[in-house]
């Protein structure tokens, strides 16, 4: 005789998991059903007002009531008047929680800045290295300093990631923060042809010939020939200044490197020291309260 299941069984536990999945999925299509139109109409009274919406919020300030106290927080809260907050969570500022790479970064890109002034093409260089006093660490501080932006804005980054610091109120300061991790690449990048040595040549013709595979922007990425590019229209020819590298491309990367993209970073700098100030500071962890400033109660 074939050994009869009870429901407490094996069957009888298959049988009783499809129920509840079954009854979980009928309550969620029931409540789909009542919460959807509720949604919708939510989402169409956002698009009537965009200026409501959190993604507004984010990038543009409003102004606050005229009252003596919102007087006073206007002045405070200026970032020309007060470089610094009037308060801040002295959490906020260890090292141990902000690592100082925001900071380390701008002053990275100072001594770029600084050093970059002075180094010119592959014959001034040669000249900088062999006959100028202290011209090769010269040039060295320069080139140690690009590959420490670059690692440093990658930790700031990971580190705002970590520590959630790139939620409300600050969604556009993090963009902003993308943004300048893209330009600080495209510097890195740009300088390496200005040398105008083989190693230059070749890290750029590399670089330009994977940008052909671009979508939509490179003749042979996805859906470039369909938008009509071709190898001398596509972004490639564009970063080249024609279709090989040549002193057109030593011309366009030199214009890119000493003045177009450092003052496009700059404004985006001063843009993203600004938002940080103007959205509270440095975001940190909740206040420790030491142990001096615990209160006893009062008996």
């Amino acid at each position: 005789m074939p050994e009869e299941k009870t429901p407490n069984g094996k069957n009888g536990k298959s049988a009783g998991l499809v129920e509840r999945l079954k009854a979980g999925v009928k309550e969620d299509l029931e409540s789909l059903k009542t919460d959807l139109p509720a949604k919708a109409k939510e989402q169409v009274e956002i698009l009537k007002k965009p200026t409501k919406t959190l993604v507004y919020t984010s990038i543009f300030r409003h102004k606050h009531d005229d009252t003596p106290r919102n007087r006073a927080l206007g002045v405070l809260s200026n970032v020309f008047l007060h470089l610094h907050p009037a308060k801040i969570n002295r959490d906020a500022v260890r090292y141990s929680y902000t690592w100082g790479m925001g900071g380390i970064t701008f002053y990275l890109f100072i001594v770029l800045t600084l050093t970059g002034v002075l180094l010119q093409a592959f014959r001034d260089v040669l000249y900088l290295e062999h006959d100028v006093p202290f011209g090769k660490l010269l040039r060295n501080m320069h080139r140690w300093a690009a590959h420490l932006m670059v690692i440093a804005v990658e930790l700031h980054m990971f580190r705002v990631f970590l520590t959630g610091s790139y939620k409300k109120p600050r969604e556009f300061n993090w963009n902003v923060g993308v943004i300048l991790l893209v330009l600080t690449l495209l510097l890195s990048f740009t300088g390496y042809l200005l040398p105008d040595d083989q190693l230059g040549f070749w890290a750029v013709t590399v670089g330009t010939n994977m940008a052909r595979a671009t979508p939509l922007l490179g003749h042979e990425g996805p859906f470039g020939a369909q938008l009509g590019m071709t190898p001398y229209n596509d972004v490639r020819f564009g970063l080249l200044g024609g279709s090989i590298v040549d002193a057109n491309a030593l011309l366009r990367s030199y214009i890119w490197h000493c003045i177009g993209i450092p003052i496009i970073a700059s404004i985006f700098m001063i843009l993203h020291f600004w938002r940080v100030r103007k959205d509270g500071g440095i975001s940190g962890p909740a206040p420790v309260v030491l142990d001096s400033e615990v209160k006893e109660a009062k008996k």
